[in-house]
Parts: C-alpha cells; sequence; structure tokens
C-alpha cells in the first residue's frame, strides 16, 4: 500500500483509519480501534505513540456547543487594525473569552476571529472593545452546513487509491 509522506512521519493507510476513527470519538479504546483495522492493540498504541511523538495527534478535545451553555449567537469578525496597532489589537483579542479562534491572514483584514456571545448586545460590546484600534467587519452565522473536520480528506483518498 502506498505511503504518505509528511515532513514529521511516514502515514499510511492504517495510520489514516486510526485517525479518522480517533477524530470520531477521541474516547474510542485501544482495543476497539484494534479490532477496527485489524491489529493487535499494542500495535495500535505504538502507532498513537508515534502518531504523537511525531506531531500528527496534537490533542484529545471535547467539542463542547456554544448555544447550550446559553451563547445562542456566534459570529465571524473580520478585523483590519489602523497603522501602528496591529500588536495592540492582537493583544485585546486574546484578552476577550468571547473570541474562540482567531487567525492572523493575508488580503485587506489581518484578523479573522470567531465569537460566541449570548445576545446582539454582547456582540455588540466586543466589537466595541475592538473599533477604537481596527475596522471591523462582521458576519453573523446562521448555520454551520459542515462540522470541523481534520484537513487531509484529499490525502486520504491518494493514500487509499482512491484519487
Amino acid at each position: 500500500m502506498k505511503n504518505l509522506r509528511n515532513e514529521n512521519s511516514d502515514l499510511d493507510a492504517v495510520d489514516l483509519k486510526i485517525l479518522r476513527l480517533l477524530e470520531k470519538d477521541a474516547r474510542i479504546s485501544t482495543a476497539e480501534l484494534a479490532r477496527a483495522v485489524g491489529l493487535s492493540a499494542p500495535s495500535v498504541a505504538e502507532r498513537i505513540r508515534k502518531l504523537q511523538e511525531n506531531g500528527v495527534i496534537e490533542a484529545y478535545t471535547v467539542r463542547i456547543n456554544p448555544a447550550a451553555l446559553g451563547l445562542k449567537l456566534s459570529a465571524w469578525l473580520r478585523i483590519r487594525p489602523v497603522p501602528g496597532q496591529l500588536s495592540v489589537v492582537a493583544e485585546i483579542i486574546r484578552e476577550l473569552p468571547e473570541i474562540a479562534q482567531c487567525d492572523r491572514v493575508t488580503g485587506e483584514d489581518c484578523f479573522i476571529a470567531l465569537a460566541h456571545v449570548g445576545s446582539v448586545t454582547e456582540l455588540e460590546r466586543v466589537i466595541d472593545r475592538i473599533i477604537p484600534y481596527a475596522m471591523t467587519n462582521t458576519g453573523i452565522i446562521q448555520s454551520s452546513p459542515i462540522e470541523p473536520r481534520s484537513p487531509p480528506q484529499r490525502f486520504q483518498a491518494e493514500v487509499m487509491g482512491q484519487r
């Protein structure tokens, strides 16, 4: 079977299947993983250890539904700092607990941030904290037709010979 080269490791079809299964349920037991991929539990445990050491698996986590915590409004904020205020804006964004994710990006905006809030008034307070130092453009999320997923979808197809 064809291997996929990663700068940190060699991933094969078994590794990718393990990753897909862990992505669906990070609490799956090693024994269940072993049965699913047709290897022994110690072999699977060793593969997982190597995936962790090589930085392929960064963390095991819980995905929390913001709406279940009363944060029923989510929005993407495009943020363009005024000249000379990039580091100030970055620090403000870091300090805002409503910001769940922020990426520095190319293009007209410098940052794209995801905010979870309980109301439009709370969203306005977040924006008001930023606008003395940056211009913002906000898009309220209506729905998310694609759940968060791992990036290697096209690479998985290549490894599995499906390309």
